[in-house]
């Protein structure tokens, strides 16, 4: 078949990034509520700053801001793991970063399937956070052994949709027919289903270990916990959440509110106690109810080097040291404050995040550089010498002279502690603090069949993809940093 007959990775993300949105505001009804909220900020909000508006129209977001940007799943076993991998991979996504969240008493670890490429992330920015239950770290070693049997006993994918991944990994794509059955045949995969696998008593005593193993063993599939919209005041949404019948997690993940925002800032809905049903050894059924689903918000700000993101670690970990306990209702307000404080240290400026090398950027030329390579094209005799001082400067004296602009890379991954805070706030307050366990990246990538991409590498890549483009639009030989 003609290559040009596939249907393109990025499309099918897009239908399934849509598909699932249908599904989950379908099963979640209060989601929707809440991408109208989100919508409505994000509209309240271009209105009254024209500077953002113009700045979400020169870097291209404003085209994807309504587009979900990612969910989350947790599964079982290393063979989901390595399917999941096969799956994503049919929509251009691949694995991106290692999160360890046992630390922070989730028992799991986890990476992000994401497209990699600043033209497909502008087509669809969707991604998926995926989780690895870590077996090892449950501390009664009979039921570490029943949790393996249960999870040995299921099969999350459709054989429709097992096929399909194969026919793409043979063919190297799917047809228009083939990548719709795709799509529906793999949100069986992430659908919700009522009815446990498991017993009651079997249900608790996982549960009583931790709400997340019995979200993870006890039913069919691994169900998408949650999807998470991006808007452009996440502190307006935290307040008009309760307005809204949503009751909001205590804190706002992330950084504080910043003129220059960073990195990621994430809050929620609290997550809903939905009905399920039991069976028993008899076949009767017994109604119970599971807590795990919820919506999320997020706020992405400019992606940090290596650099910025040891001062932010710093700076987050002196604000939780200083509170000395955990984050929760009473004390959010003196967190806020404690933050506000320690990340004043930050410098809260592009152009000095810029010079001190703590964030990446993208270049653009400018209308005056555009004006002047044409002006070299036609080689008009009076302005070569002009020509030639530009041929001979810095990035940094393009800048300063006007031929070159730029604007902050937008983060497009995770934070594991704000991973794990979202977590725990929607599994109960009353979960471990730690867990017991050395992270293990390695035998996460075994169980994944591949090694995880550093996502500081696709930040330089890009980075440096947007110096080269300028170089070539304003015809320079060469461009030094």
């Amino acid at each position: 078949m003609p290559p040009q007959q596939f249907v393109h990775p990025d499309e099918i993300r897009a239908k399934f990034s849509s598909a699932m949105s249908d599904m989950y505001q379908t099963e979640v009804p209060l989601y929707s509520t809440l991408l109208r909220l989100v919508a409505d900020t994000n509209t309240q909000e271009m209105v009254q700053d024209q500077k953002l508006t113009r700045h979400l129209q020169q870097t291209g977001e404003i085209e994807r801001l309504t587009m979900e940007r990612h969910g989350a799943i947790r599964v079982g076993t290393a063979e989901e793991l390595k399917m999941l991998r096969r799956l994503f991979a049919v929509m251009g996504m691949v694995p991106v970063g290692y999160y360890d969240l046992a630390p922070a008493g989730v028992p799991v670890h986890s990476t992000a399937f994401r497209a990699v490429h600043e033209t497909s992330l502008q087509a669809c920015p969707f991604r998926v956070f995926t989780s690895l239950l870590r077996l090892e770290l449950i501390e009664q070693p009979t039921l570490r052994q029943l949790a393996a049997d249960i999870l040995a006993k299921r099969t999350i994918f459709t054989p429709q949709a097992i096929k399909l991944i194969v026919q793409h990994e043979t063919s190297g794509g799917l047809n228009r027919h083939q990548a719709d059955d795709f799509i529906a045949q793999s949100l069986e995969t992430f659908r919700w289903h009522h009815q446990a696998t498991v017993s009651t008593e079997t249900y608790q005593q996982l549960h009583d270990q931790h709400r997340l193993i019995a979200d993870v063993v006890a039913f069919k599939g691994p169900h998408i916990n949650h999807l998470t919209p991006r808007t452009l005041n996440i502190d307006v949404v935290q307040t008009a959440m309760a307005e809204h019948n949503m009751m909001p997690k205590a804190v706002i993940e992330g950084p504080p509110p910043r003129h220059c925002p960073i990195l990621l800032r994430q809050t929620s809905f609290k997550a809903l106690e939905e009905k399920i049903a039991f069976v028993s050894n008899g076949g009767q059924i017994i109604p119970g109810h599971h807590t795990a689903r919820f919506g999320e918000i997020e706020q992405r700000g400019a992606a940090l080097t290596a650099k910025g993101r040891n001062l932010y670690d710093h700076l987050l970990q002196s604000a939780q040291d200083q509170l000395n306990v955990p984050v929760n209702e009473n004390n959010a307000a003196q967190y806020s404050a404690i933050l506000s404080e320690k990340f004043s240290q930050f410098p809260d400026d592009y152009p000095t995040m810029r010079a001190e090398k703590l964030a990446f950027f993208r270049y653009f030329p400018t209308e005056k550089g555009l004006i002047t390579a044409s002006i070299q094209e036609i080689q008009e005799i009076q302005e070569i010498q002009e020509i030639q001082e530009i041929q001979e400067m810095t990035l940094d004296e393009l800048i300063d002279n006007g031929f070159i602009q730029y604007e902050p890379l937008v983060y497009e991954d995770f934070l594991p502690v704000s991973a794990a805070g979202i977590f725990q706030s929607n599994l109960g307050e009353k979960g471990q603090s730690h867990f017991t366990g050395h992270s293990n990246k390695a035998d996460f990538q075994r169980d994944l069949g591949i090694a995880v991409i550093d996502e500081l590498q696709l930040y330089e890549a890009t980075q440096q993809r947007s110096v080269a483009e300028c170089a070539a639009a304003l015809k320079l030989t060469l461009l030094s940093q």
